[in-house]
C-alpha cells in the first residue's frame, strides 16, 4: 500500500476512459474518505458507472489510476472482504429465493450460510427470505443487492443508484442504514443522478458532468454556493416596497403574483399585507433595515433555494465548464 494512501479510502487520480471516439471519463481525480457517506453525482451518462467499473477492475482505464487503500482491486487479496459493490439491482436468477441467492455467494465471500440470514435481517427482507426473486419489486431487489454486498462485512461500499425504485419509506430506511454503516468507519460511495435523493444522506459530494469533475466538497460547502434569499411579509405594503427600492434589493420570482409586482404575493384573507421574496440578501440584513425604518414585519424567513438548482447549475445540463473555469479537484471532505 502506498504510504500516502488512506486505509479503506478510495483514490481516483487522472482517470480517463475512451470507448473509440467517446471520452466517457476525462482526467478525473477525487478522494473518498472512511467514516463518511459520499455522493457521486452527475446527470445520466456523466461517467459515474464507468468510473465505478474501473474501481472494480471491470473496465481497464485508458490512463490514470483508481485504487482502494492504495491498491488496485485486482491486487487486493480476498477483495469481497474489502469491497462490496452493487452496480445492478436486476442481476438475480428469478427462480431462486432471496436466501438461496445469498447462499450461492456465501462461499465466494468466505462466510457461512448463517450470514445470509443475518444480512437479510439487516436490510429488512427476513420475511421475504423464501420468496422467489422473480416476484420482487425493484425496491426489494435493491435491498437484496445491498444484502449481497454486505455478506463478507466489507469496509468499502460502492452503490450505483441504490435509491432507485424505493418508496419514500424505503429511501428513509436507506438513509439511516447508510449513515449507520459510515458511523462504523466504513467508506460509502453512493452514485445518483438526482441530488434530492441523497442530499439528506451524504456528508460529501463529488459531482461530474461528461466524465469531468465539476465540484468536490463537503455537502455543507456545496450549500454555501447557494445565493442567499429571504421571504418577508409586512402589513405596510407601501412601506415594504419603498424599503426594497431604497435598499436596491432584487425581487425573486414568487407565484402567484398578488399585485402585479414580480416577487410579490398578497396572502389570502390579508389584502392589506404583502409578501416579497428577495434574492442576494440575508434575513439579518433585511430585519435590521426594517427595524431602522420602523417597518412592521409579520414574517421573515430564509428562502430555500434548493440544492437541486445548484447541482443543475454546476452540471450545466451535462455540459462541463471550460478547463480554466473548472472546479478545483480538492478531495471531498477536505483531504489533500
Amino acid at each position: 500500500m502506498s504510504p500516502t494512501a488512506v486505509e479503506d479510502g478510495i483514490s481516483v487520480r487522472n482517470l480517463s476512459k475512451s470507448f473509440g471516439a467517446v471520452r466517457a471519463v476525462d482526467d478525473l481525480s477525487f478522494d473518498v474518505r472512511p467514516g463518511r457517506v459520499t455522493g457521486f453525482l452527475g446527470p445520466n451518462g456523466a461517467g459515474k458507472t464507468t468510473t465505478l467499473r474501473m474501481l472494480l477492475g471491470l473496465v481497464e482505464p485508458t490512463s490514470g489510476t483508481a485504487t482502494i487503500s492504495g491498491r488496485r482491486y485486482a491486487d487486493i487479496e480476498r477483495p469481497q472482504r474489502v469491497v462490496g459493490a452493487a452496480l445492478e439491482a436486476a442481476s438475480f436468477h428469478p427462480g431462486r429465493t432471496a436466501l438461496d441467492h445469498l447462499r450461492v455467494y456465501a462461499p465466494q465471500a468466505g462466510v457461512a450460510d448463517a450470514r445470509a440470514h443475518e444480512v437479510l435481517g439487516l436490510v429488512g427482507l427476513s420475511d421475504a427470505a423464501r420468496r422467489r426473486v422473480g416476484g420482487f419489486s425493484l425496491g426489494m431487489r435493491q435491498r437484496l443487492a445491498l444484502a449481497t454486498t454486505l455478506l463478507a462485512d466489507p469496509r468499502v461500499l460502492l452503490l450505483d443508484e441504490p435509491a432507485n425504485g424505493l418508496d419514500p419509506e424505503g429511501i428513509r430506511w436507506l438513509r439511516v442504514f447508510l449513515r449507520a454503516l459510515a458511523a462504523e468507519g466504513r467508506t460509502v460511495l453512493v452514485s445518483s443522478h438526482v441530488l434530492s435523493e441523497v442530499e439528506q444522506t451524504v456528508d460529501d459530494v463529488v459531482i461530474i458532468a461528461r466524465g469531468r469533475l465539476v465540484h468536490a466538497s463537503t455537502l455543507a460547502d456545496l450549500e454555501r454556493l447557494a445565493a442567499p434569499g429571504v421571504r418577508v411579509t409586512s402589513p405596510d405594503v407601501a412601506g415594504l416596497h419603498a424599503l426594497v427600492e431604497r435598499q436596491g434589493w432584487a425581487l425573486a420570482p414568487l407565484a402567484p403574483a398578488g399585485d402585479g409586482v414580480p416577487g410579490a404575493l398578497a396572502p389570502a384573507g390579508a389584502a392589506t399585507a404583502a409578501t416579497l421574496e428577495l434574492r442576494d440578501v440575508d434575513a439579518a440584513t433585511v430585519g435590521a433595515a426594517a427595524f431602522r425604518a420602523g417597518l412592521e414585519l409579520h414574517a421573515l424567513a430564509p428562502r430555500d433555494t434548493g440544492l437541486e438548482s445548484i447541482f443543475l447549475g454546476l452540471t450545466g445540463g451535462g455540459t462541463p465548464p471550460p478547463p480554466a473555469a473548472a472546479a478545483p479537484t480538492t478531495p471531498a471532505g477536505g483531504a489533500r
